[in-house]
């Protein structure tokens, strides 16, 4: 009984949340068996949307719930979604909404039973376009047959699957946490004697801004530069670095722009790095914003090609100019290149420094027929329509990277990832559900094969925690604040101190910064809420055993226990 009503409970607002039914439906049905048909009136979800009242109709399931449960449902019940309808249209027509759209209609099905991917995107557009605005209730309302059945156990199957995925996740989040904290136990460093790397460092520095037009390509590239100044011997001195100076290229995310990292460019150039942060211009927010308005087509899979081509050419200029711009010459050293990268931009940095694109991985992970929970796999999966054929990204000038959030399970898989063998960092956060960190960081992690990597885990981080302000204006898609975290100063902090402490240990061979990267250090910086963690080794035997036994403690789901039936319809 108790197990029965919490999938219930699971179940309709795991269908309420993803943003679904619309036109003029009155009831919900779903077909439990083996104990029949169960209803659920619109109009009892609008009243105790509007005044909390709970009728008798609703009052059966209202009765099974506790009161934050009913708390959460009427928030999310009266939740105005600000969406426009040309941005639904051009998601749910894009070919990632399609297949979204048919994945929600396997489970929320029209009153004939038929699929309800037509009904969906269509009641998504007219609540969209409606006077109310974009709400449930309203999506209820739009939906064009009187009864919404939900497929519920289907619906029973996939909550309990994704139950116990997070569960797992969970359990090898705690285990990789308990290993960094036993191994930090063994240190000695006393980092309140040493230089805080989360404070900005000694060098002033000066931003410059170009645009780069790549003419084979029709691509037109806006660049930041933040070039330190040089003025200041006593501060060079103070920081061991002189011109030219160390070059780390930035790649941004689907939907960010070059102000993504701006906190990040800074930091590191007051620590004596010139730092070059490009836009990617199929795939940043203008992009984004163009599309949304109906004014551009959605990115396509050329674009995995295309943003490696991007700093590859940003190189090869920034080479030219260093000759020929008067405010360039001399100081950039193009020896000493790192790159760091963030969600597809993890993957931009990741190919640079040798991963292949792994064709075979998938066809094997991109069928109809994938349940993946791994929402990354939408995006990966557009990689497929590409030519299957050995592209040449790998960029030799580049010696270090740092991939944040990055995509790369199946789009490089373990073929690809093995084939860098240059130092690398990976950093994943425990809440992202667009990367998720096991399969895309931690795994992958296991994949490397150079000694010098490290990995990152950073508690309560969502796939948004390392983007500055990406609820702003200038970012192009429109995140929920649930989805985007808590305040991520401290998220900023750790990625400050780290990246310095990286790339002075493997791109400047400072030995003497490689103390900042070991767990003690991480456990040293930590904040509350963003508990971090990190470690040098984590093999695939180690890894498998986590997995496993978290598979073996995970509890199976019981038979359902028989309920009342409800005396109304």
């Amino acid at each position: 009984m108790k197990k029965f009503l919490r999938y219930l409970g699971l179940g309709l607002l795991s269908t309420f949340f993803t943003a679904t039914p619309g036109l003029g439906a009155e009831r919900i049905s779903f077909y439990y068996p083996p104990f029949g048909e169960f209803y659920l009136s619109v109009d009892s979800l609008e009243t105790f949307a509007k005044e909390g009242k709970i009728d008798q109709d609703f009052s059966f399931y209202a009765n099974r719930a506790t009161p934050q449960q009913l708390a959460q449902l009427r928030d999310l019940l009266q939740q105005r979604f600000n969406v426009t309808p040309t941005l639904v249209s051009q998601v749910t027509y894009s070919p990632i909404g399609e297949q979204l759209m048919q994945q929600l209609g396997k489970l929320l099905l029209t009153e004939s039973r038929k699929n309800g991917f037509y009904a969906i995107r269509a009641s998504l557009i007219l609540a969209a376009a409606d006077q109310k605005g974009l709400t449930v209730v309203n999506l209820l309302r739009k939906f064009p047959s009187n009864t919404i059945r939900v497929n519920f156990t289907q619906g029973l199957k996939i909550v309990d699957d994704l139950s116990q995925l997070l569960k797992k996740k969970d359990e090898v989040v705690a285990s990789i946490e308990k290993e960094a904290i036993a191994q930090a136990a063994n240190s000695t460093t006393d980092f309140f004697q040493l230089p805080d790397l989360r404070s900005p460092g000694k060098f002033r520095w000066d931003k410059k801004t170009f645009e780069l037009n790549d003419v084979s390509r029709s691509r037109r590239l806006p660049v930041d530069i933040y070039v330190p100044a040089t003025q200041n011997s006593q501060l060079t001195t103070q920081n061991s670095l002189s011109s030219p100076f160390p070059l780390i290229v930035i790649s941004h995310g689907v939907g960010s722009d070059r102000s993504s990292f701006v906190y990040l460019a800074q930091h590191l150039a007051s620590y004596g790095f010139a730092v070059a942060v490009l836009e990617h211009p199929g795939s940043n927010a203008k992009r984004f914003q163009q599309y949304f308005a109906g004014l551009a087509v959605p990115p396509d899979a050329a674009e995995f090609i295309n943003r490696p081509l991007d700093i590859k050419y940003l190189l090869n200029e920034l080479e030219r100019l260093e000759k020929s711009d008067p405010t360039l010459q001399g100081k950039l050293n193009f020896q000493q290149v790192g790159a760091i990268g963030q969600s597809l931009g993890g993957y931009t940095v990741l190919t640079l420094a040798g991963a292949k694109i792994n064709f075979n991985q998938l066809r094997q992970d991109c069928n109809p027929n994938n349940s993946s929970f791994n929402l990354s796999l939408l995006l990966q999966c557009q990689a497929s329509e590409l030519s299957p054929k050995n592209y040449e990204l790998k960029d030799d000038r580049i010696k270090a990277i740092i991939a944040i959030n990055p995509i790369d399970s199946s789009i490089l898989g373990e073929g690809g990832v093995s084939q860098i063998k240059m130092p690398v960092m990976l950093v994943a956060g425990s809440q992202d559900i667009f990367a998720p960190p096991v399969s895309e960081q931690i795994r992958p992690f296991t994949w490397l094969s150079d000694p010098n990597k490290y990995l990152v885990l950073i508690e309560n981080a969502t796939h948004f925690s390392a983007i500055a302000a990406p609820t702003s204006q200038n970012g192009a898609l429109p995140v929920p604040s649930a989805l985007v975290g808590p305040n991520s100063a401290a998220v900023y902090s750790y990625l400050n101190a780290l990246s310095v402490a990286f790339l002075e240990t493997h791109l400047l061979n400072r030995p003497e910064y490689r103390s900042y990267l070991q767990p003690s250090y991480a456990i040293f910086i930590s904040k509350e809420r963003f508990n971090l963690s990190l470690l040098q080794s984590l093999s695939a035997d180690q890894f498998n055993l986590i997995w496993n036994a978290s598979t073996v403690q995970s509890v199976k789901p019981s038979k359902p226990q028989p309920i009342p039936i409800p005396t109304h319809p």
